[in-house]
């Protein structure tokens, strides 16, 4: 019989954070759309974020991407395509801790930002001082399940317990039984990242929602010169035009 804390933290709590998250964004939008925007302080400051933000972008990225494969790609499928258990570890490893301490930079530039140029903590809002500890905290324990568990300990492997259980989640065939064992840094990392995902909607984090990826699929924008004439560089003659 499934222990009633891993009942509701494996098997209820997923759902609970991804209605969250779903409700929330269709509030955002219905109530304040003007305000779904990652309220840049660009003006502000523009140095260190021309650092942090690309650096934070890009590792964020990276993360997602390593997410997808590890936790959505059933272990089978990887076996099927002639990578063996010690390949993707040692890809899973070095990738997952490059864009991990990538995003970490990123975030460690963006605080520093935040926390020491003035007008920027003035625009510090309550949501911000919530999400940002919350964000630190979910990468930090990734970079632990990563760095320790499957580099120093040796390795553990996630694809036996934490993706499968997510999947099945998914096809609303829950399996709170698959996380009992899972190690505790794991555990933490995901039940923070599920608040985190509930708190999206009502932060600054909503615009990754909003991301301009139209602009991959719209046309050229076409430039045609105009002519010397119409710039009014070529030298006027006297008198009357012909």
């Amino acid at each position: 019989m499934t222990d009633p804390i891993d009942l509701l933290l494996w098997g209820a709590a997923p759902y609970v954070s991804l209605a969250v998250l779903a409700g929330g964004l269709v509030w955002r939008y219905r109530h304040d759309r003007f305000g779904w925007t990652s309220r840049s302080t660009q003006l502000y400051e523009s140095r260190l974020l021309r650092v942090g933000s690309p650096l934070f972008h890009l590792g964020l990225l990276l993360v997602a991407g390593g997410h997808v494969l590890g936790l959505a790609v059933p272990k089978a499928l990887t076996e099927l395509a002639g990578v063996d258990e010690h390949t993707y570890h040692l890809v899973s490893l070095g990738m997952g801790t490059v864009a991990g301490l990538l995003t970490a930079a990123g975030l460690a530039v963006l605080l520093y930002r935040r926390l020491t140029v003035p007008r920027v903590r003035r625009a510090t809002t309550l949501d911000d001082r919530l999400v940002y500890p919350v964000l630190g905290l979910v990468l930090l324990l990734g970079l632990t399940a990563t760095i320790v568990d499957n580099g120093i300990g040796g390795g553990y492997d996630y694809r036996e317990t934490v993706a499968p259980w997510l999947r099945h989640l998914f096809l609303l065939d829950p399996r709170p039984e698959l996380m009992a064992g899972v190690p505790l840094d794991f555990r933490l990392h995901v039940l923070l990242a599920m608040v985190l995902f509930a708190l999206v909607p009502f932060s600054r984090l909503v615009h990754a929602f909003s991301a301009p990826v139209h602009y991959l699929f719209r046309p050229y924008l076409v430039y045609r010169r105009r002519a010397p004439e119409v710039l009014g560089t070529r030298a006027q003659p006297r008198g009357w035009a012909p």
